[in-house]
């Protein structure tokens, strides 16, 4: 989940803006978690059947 959605149970705004402690920790621990995880299960999957379908496609257009 982004934090841009997220709303801080301590100050009652959204993390994104950061008023807060709270909403200033959360909001770096999930820029530090890197660009995937904001995506479900599903999602990643998805994203791996359509690498490897790219990747099979290429070989065999090379072979």
């Amino acid at each position: 989940m982004t934090y841009d959605r997220l709303v801080c149970a301590n100050c009652a705004a959204p993390v994104s803006q950061g008023r807060c402690p709270v909403c200033r920790a959360n909001r770096e621990r999930l820029q530090q978690e890197g660009p995937f995880a904001g995506l479900n299960p599903m999602a990643l999957i998805a994203l791996l059947v359509v690498l490897v379908t790219a990747l099979a496609l290429v070989a065999q257009h090379t072979a």
